[in-house]
Formats: structure tokens, C-alpha cells, sequence
């Protein structure tokens, strides 16, 4: 029940600005393990689906604060963390992660920016390609009363158009009865994965997109289920933004994986952004009675696939030559 003051007006509490410090004490013991923990709060911010995986990284001799990825589009995300102001040396280290771990999206949240820093970011999203994004985004911690103190994390620097891309993707589900179709069955086929105990990603709501990307583990491949021209396909793809990388990855997994599986279908993609190794069959998404048969066989074909990389030795014994 709202509380009401004399006069029939709302009573409403003051907003206050905390100490960031007496929230989160220390950089790598406090505030890293929490946004571990709560990455949905930094990802509702960006407008991702992300999942943080990993804290103090290694980067060469260096130790990256978390990398994780987009389960949206299995793209690798990086996250560089500064309790203060922004600063030179932070700067460097972002730039220097971003070169070790090779990322499409580098985030640098801290207490504030210097409007420098800004503008590096800004320059470096002006001048690199579509394939790596770099973000901005000031942390601060508020209180109303004796509530519990909450996070409030702000976008200050982000890529041309990012957020009409991310708009646009929300609205996708509103003005498409397909991509609602495919929200609502991507959404079933995540609640059955999870039920049988499967943990090939952190999910449970589907987008309205015709496939759902399984992060593998490994920057560059991912495992995906699709809908697509050829009906429904369960693949692993090769999405490493140097082609050469991608080809020498396809030919070494090609050669294992074709002797026991003749059947897959072997896809090298040249000229496109990646490559593809799949198996197919008949279906469409507008086949509503036959959704509970398309899920089974979807979780069937993707354990056959990696059953077959893990005999093969895993995906980094997979795709070395």
C-alpha cells in the first residue's frame, strides 16, 4: 500500500548517492566476485544476454578482471574494472586484454570517466571494424531510507547505434508473429534442456531469432541450434574474426570428425564470416504439434555432435592440425 501524506499526496523517499567504496570495499575481493554473481545487472545495461565465466583471466603475465560472453550471438565480452576515476594505466590494460583475449565487445566500468577517456573510446569505436565494440559505463551504489542499497550502473560511452540495434532486436518479438513463434519454442527447448540436466548454457528465456546459440567454452566456436532453408540444423560453427584462423579450425575438425560422421554436412563458407559443420532434417517453425518432436531432436543431435568432439579429444584437440 502506498503511504500517503496529509493532503493526499504520495510519500516518497529521497534517493541517496553512497560511498562506493562502503559498498564495495575492494576492487578484486568485493566488487569482481559480486558482478560475477549478478552479471544479468551489467547485461540488462548493455542490452545483452550475458554470462560471466571467468575472474582474474590470464592474459599473458597479466590477469584480466572477467570475460564471459553475449548468449545472445556467443560473443566474447571482457570486462576491465576501476573503483575510481578513470586513468591512464586502466586504459593501457584494457587495450592490452583486449589484444590477449581478442573480444568483439571490451567493457571499462569505473567510478567516472575523464572526458579523455571518453573520447578514446569513442575513437577506438569510430575507427575499428563492426566485429569489436568498446563500452563505457559509470558504477555507482543508491539507498532510498533504510532500503537495501542497489546497484546503478549508466552507459556513457557505447558504439554508433548501438542502442537502435538493441532496440530494434527487443522489438523484434512484437512485430513478428514468426520471431514470437520462435521466442516462445527456443524458450521450451531451454526448460527441457535444463530438465534433463544439461548445461550447455545459462539461459531460460529464448529470443525471437531462428537459432539459439550454445556457447562452447572456447573464444570463436560456438554450438547452435537453427532453424533455416535446410529445416532444422544442429551445428558447430567457426566464428573467429581472422578467416585464416577459421579455415585452418574447419580443415583440422574436418578431418576428425568426417571418418565417423559422413553424414554431417561440411560447410567451409568461403568469402562468408565463418564455417559451419551441421546435421540437418525436415521442420519448420510454423509446425506447432510438432514442437515436443523438434526439441527431442534437437537435444539429441547436439549430444551426438559433442559426443563426437569429445572422443575426438575436446574442441582444443579438435581444431588443432
Amino acid at each position: 500500500m502506498t503511504t500517503v501524506e496529509a493532503g493526499g499526496l504520495p510519500a516518497l523517499g529521497k534517493l541517496e548517492t553512497l560511498d562506493i567504496r562502503s559498498v564495495w570495499k575492494h576492487e578484486a575481493y568485493t566488487f569482481t566476485p559480486w558482478l560475477l554473481a549478478n552479471a544479468d545487472v551489467l547485461g540488462e545495461v548493455l542490452g545483452m544476454q550475458l554470462r560471466l565465466k571467468s575472474a582474474e583471466y590470464p592474459v599473458g603475465g597479466f590477469s584480466l578482471d572477467l570475460i564471459g560472453v553475449d548468449e545472445a550471438t556467443n560473443e566474447t565480452v571482457i570486462i576491465e574494472n576501476q573503483l575510481e576515476r578513470t586513468d591512464h594505466n586502466h586504459l593501457g590494460q584494457l587495450l592490452t586484454y583486449a589484444g590477449g583475449a581478442d573480444p568483439v565487445n571490451v567493457v571499462w566500468i569505473a567510478a567516472s570517466f575523464r572526458e579523455e577517456h571518453r573520447a578514446a573510446l569513442d575513437w577506438l569505436n569510430n575507427r575499428t571494424d563492426e566485429n569489436t565494440r568498446f563500452f563505457g559505463i559509470e558504477i555507482s551504489a543508491v539507498q532510498i531510507g533504510d532500503s537495501a542499497r542497489a546497484p546503478l550502473m549508466r552507459v556513457v560511452v557505447q558504439p554508433n547505434d548501438w542502442g537502435k540495434q538493441v532496440k530494434s532486436l527487443a522489438q523484434a518479438g512484437t512485430t513478428s508473429g514468426k520471431n514470437l513463434a520462435y521466442q516462445e519454442f527456443w524458450s521450451i527447448f531451454l526448460d527441457a534442456m535444463h530438465d534433463r540436466g544439461l548445461r550447455w548454457t545459462t539461459s531460460s528465456k529464448g529470443l525471437p531469432n531462428n537459432w539459439q546459440s550454445l556457447p562452447s567454452g572456447t573464444s570463436g566456436i560456438s554450438y547452435a541450434c537453427t532453424f533455416g532453408k535446410s529445416g532444422l540444423g544442429s551445428e558447430i560453427f567457426f566464428q573467429h574474426p581472422d578467416a585464416t584462423v577459421n579455415d585452418e579450425r574447419f580443415a583440422a575438425a574436418r578431418a576428425k570428425l568426417e571418418p565417423p560422421l559422413p553424414s554431417l554436412s561440411y560447410e567451409p563458407l568461403p568469402g562468408r564470416k565463418g564455417c559451419r559443420i551441421a546435421e540437418y532434417r525436415p521442420g519448420d517453425i510454423a509446425e506447432r504439434d510438432r514442437w515436443d518432436e523438434y526439441v527431442d531432436w534437437f537435444i539429441a543431435a547436439q549430444q551426438r555432435l559433442r559426443q563426437a568432439v569429445d572422443t575426438a579429444g575436446g574442441l582444443t584437440s579438435l581444431i588443432s592440425s
